[in-house]
């Protein structure tokens, strides 16, 4: 349904108004509906009392919200509600944003994708009514590094946070971490430099999935030691469609103690190799890796995929050798190559044709006009 035209736009209260009355979200009960009627009481001449039948999710993407209307109606008709999608909006303002949040005591996911938030100022006071959320997705906002280091510092219990499509090719350390942080999904921006990425380990020290596909990364730097300090809970990485384009970085990947699963499809360091080839020589080099590109490893597959590098390498020149060569034949011994046998059937085979005083060899493909000519009669 699209909102009617208004210049001055719509507001939170007048939306919430009109989706969840009985006419559009009638009550029903039963398990998994999620239907709450909220009490009205101390809500005496409101237009909203008696009427509104809103769940605990409430989702309100596109709906031409501007500004949050009035915050004690909000606060009557939402206190129970946790997560909150106001995507693809006209929100502008981080008050009326803030008046939204700090109306709603127990949101713990808020979902602000696609607001025009660039240029747009918090105000660390602001910045407070967001302490309850868990889960921030801010895709699509262009909101500047200095707003999200200020809402990480005033949410005490942030566990995700989504910044995608936000065209940042840098981004500042905070002095304060965020302790808290377990997933960052960063995809769809211009971060090519890892010393940036760097910053990401400490300012969220206990960040366990990064997701950051769509960046062009050219490479992973600094030295075992300084990754495993900078990332020592991160278990879950994705690359995909990055730069890297050397066996080295891929190396690197061993060096965070906790990674156990990657994704590294679309980067040009594989574009030489089949599905099969890719896949073969990734795992063998992440010996710690359980899940690749998002199916798990399994003990055979490991062996063989194993077994393939040192095959893989047998005719690289010893300086050019990998290191993770010389582990894997301490292991397995330096293999010779697989001969190659050819299990189709044959289509050709040699006969020695003996009619009377003649003999003739020949192959089967040409049997029966052979057979004629020798025989001087027709093969039946």
């Amino acid at each position: 349904m699209e909102p009617p035209e208004d210049r001055e736009g719509r507001s939170f209260v007048e939306v919430i108004n009109e989706k969840y009355s009985p006419e559009n979200f009638p009550y029903r009960r039963g398990p998994g509906m999620g239907v709450v009627v909220v009490p009205t009481a101390g809500l005496q001449g409101s237009p909203m009392k008696d009427r509104l039948n809103l769940p605990c999710v409430l989702v309100l993407n596109g709906c031409g919200i501007t500004k949050a209307g009035d915050q004690a109606e909000i606060a009557a008709f939402c206190a129970h509600v946790m997560e909150l999608d106001l995507s693809h909006n006209n929100l502008q303002d981080w008050h009326e944003i803030s008046k939204i949040a700090s109306s709603i005591p127990n949101l713990e996911f808020l979902n602000l994708s696609s607001n025009p938030l660039a240029g747009t100022t918090l105000e660390p006071q602001c910045a407070e009514a967001f302490s309850r959320v868990r889960r921030l997705v801010l895709n699509n906002t262009q909101i500047s590094w200095d707003t999200v280091m200020l809402l990480t510092q005033n949410i005490p219990e942030l566990e995700e946070l989504f910044l995608c499509l936000n065209e940042y090719s840098s981004v500042s350390a905070s002095s304060v971490a965020c302790p808290t942080l377990r997933l960052l999904h960063i995809t769809d921006n211009s971060l090519q430099d890892w010393a940036e990425v760097c910053k990401f380990g400490s300012m969220f020290p206990s960040l366990d999935t990064l997701i950051m596909a769509n960046n062009n990364l050219a490479s992973i730097q600094d030295n075992k030691d300084i990754l495993a300090r900078l990332f020592p809970n991160l278990r879950s990485i994705n690359l995909n469609n990055s730069g890297l384009n050397r066996w080295e970085d891929i190396e690197k990947l061993n060096f965070f103690p906790k990674l156990e699963e990657v994704r590294l499809q679309g980067i040009p360091l594989l574009q030489a190799y089949t599905n099969a080839e890719r896949r073969n020589l990734m795992i063998a080099q992440l010996p710690s890796v359980s899940h690749l590109n998002g199916s798990v490893v399994t003990d055979s597959e490991r062996e063989d995929a194993e077994r393939f590098f040192i095959r893989h390498y047998l005719d690289c020149p010893e300086k050019e050798l990998p290191f993770r060569y010389h582990s894997l034949v301490t292991k397995y011994g330096k293999l010779e190559p697989l001969a190659e046998i050819d299990l189709r059937p044959r289509c050709r085979a040699q006969v020695e044709v003996h009619c009377e005083e003649k003999v003739e060899q020949l192959f089967c493909e040409g049997l029966r006009g052979l057979l004629e000519n020798i025989s001087g009669q027709a093969a039946s």
